[in-house]
Parts: C-alpha cells; structure tokens; sequence
C-alpha cells in the first residue's frame, strides 16, 4: 500500500502544481490587463473587439494623472491616515488581547463578546453614527476624521488574542517570580514574542486603510483631504469615464501594497498560521 502511496504522490503533486499555476496566472491577468490599458489611447480601451496591445504605449498617461488629479496630496494623506491607524490597532488591539487572553478580571468573557459583536454588524450599520459623531466634533473634512475611527479593530483583538494564547504561561510566571508589573510583561516579553502577529495585523490594517472607499467619501469632500481610492473614484465622470488614466492612477496606488506583501509575506502567512494553531 505504502508503494502504491509513493507511486502516486508525483501525479498528485503535479496536479496541484498546475491548478495553483492557473489560480496565479488568473490573479495576475486583470494588472497585466489594467497595464495596457493605462498605456492606450482613449480608443484602444473603449475598442470593440477590445485591443490587447496598444499599437503605441502612452506613457504620457500617467503623467496626465498629476495634472487631472492632486495626486501628491492623495498620497501623503493616505500614507499619513494609514500609518497612524497601523499604529494604533497595533496599540490597543494588542492591549486588548493581552487583557482578554491573559488577565483574569470580572466580565472578561462578556466583553470579549461584545467586542466581537461588531465584527457580526455590517459595516454600513456604523456609518450614519460616526458621520454624526464627525460632524457634533467638528472633524469633517479633515484627516482626523479618518483616522480615529480606524483606532481599533475587534477582528485584530481576535487575532491577537488567539496568538496570546498560544505563548507558554510559565513565561509570565517566571516574569512575575522576578518582579516584573503585568506592563511590563506585556511590553517586555509577550509582545516581541507576537512579532508575528504584529506583522499580520499590521498588513491586514494597511491594505484595509489604504482601500478604504465608503468612508473617506463619506467623510470627506474637499480634494485636499481626499485619499487615494476617493480620489481615483473622482475619474468616474457622469458621461464617460477616461479608462486609460483611471488605470494609470490605479496602478500608481497599488504599487506601494504590492511592494509590502511581497517583502513581508512570509511573516504574514506565519502569522496567520501560527493564530490558528491553538
């Protein structure tokens, strides 16, 4: 049995292979295709039959972009909002965790709960009461206005607990025989050991904060508080759309996320797998 186990292992193997070659080349296809289209003219990317290869590359598209768009100030105000929102779900999401997964105090259970709820609540649920709670602040249209609401996230509570979880209790044990505070712990030991965590976390809340559409719209309408996906949305017109600066824009937005998973994607999927390891 074990000879007739081998002998099929190579097939199988093969078969996997391929099927996760043709799932890399369909995830590949629409950038290849949003690439030449953000090199044709405004009639190759409306052709009909379309037109696969331009027959001249239009690099002055994305150059156009720049002129149409702010598009600097798209950038910076996206790079600003996702770093400090990175920042603090990494905070006090981790904080959270190591309270839920670690610190015995009454009603853990029950907040943990709640806190969970919000995940069972479509987003959109939210929207009319933060835009409220915006505007009784006086924060629309301003970059503060996007940034607070991303402080926390429960499904990063989640994540991080789960981690929390699988580090060994002695060590904290060991830590308190030395007289360390329950801080202290936290920030000393438990928390480097949730590099990798960290790191999921961190690139779940970057990709989330740099796609991020319904709120920035919402919140705000003044192009020098816009964000990149806002701002590319503002290309849509009402009687036709230029599809070939569209795509040139997108692509200079997504390049920056592309860049980040691919350095960090090993520490991401570790990450993950380690979180569900419990």
């Amino acid at each position: 049995m074990s000879a007739n186990v081998h002998k099929n292992t190579p097939g199988k193997a093969a078969v996997i292979y391929i099927v996760l070659i043709i799932g890399a080349v369909l995830m590949v296809v629409p950038f290849i295709w949003m690439f030449l289209t953000s090199v044709k003219t405004l009639g190759e990317s409306t052709a009909i039959p379309p037109v696969i290869i331009p027959e001249t590359f239009q690099w002055s598209n994305y150059a156009k972009v720049f002129v149409n768009l702010p598009f600097y100030t798209f950038y910076w105000n996206t790079i600003i909002t996702t770093i400090f929102k990175t920042i603090g779900q990494l905070v006090i999401c981790s904080l959270a965790a190591y309270a839920f997964a670690r610190i015995q105090f009454p009603g853990r259970n029950l907040f943990f709960m709640l806190a969970l709820s919000v995940l069972m609540v479509p987003g959109q649920v939210f929207l009319i009461p933060q835009y409220m709670i915006m505007k009784n602040l006086g924060w629309l249209n301003s970059l503060q206005a996007l940034i607070v609401p991303g402080l926390f996230s429960a499904f990063g509570t989640f994540l991080l607990r789960q981690f929390f979880m699988t580090l060994p209790k002695e060590l904290e044990e060991s830590a308190k025989l030395d007289g360390c505070s329950t801080f202290r712990i936290y920030w000393q030991i438990m928390l480097p050991l949730a590099k990798p965590g960290l790191i999921a976390l961190a690139i779940f809340t970057i990709l989330w904060s740099w796609n991020d559409l319904m709120w920035p719209l919402i919140v705000n309408t003044s192009p020098d508080k816009m964000v990149l996906s806002a701002g590319l949305a503002s290309l849509q017109g009402e009687h036709g759309t230029n599809y070939t600066i569209l795509m040139a824009g997108s692509l200079l937005a997504i390049w920056p996320m592309i860049v980040i998973f691919l350095i960090f994607q090993k520490s991401f999927i570790e990450g993950i797998a380690l979180t569900g390891s419990k």
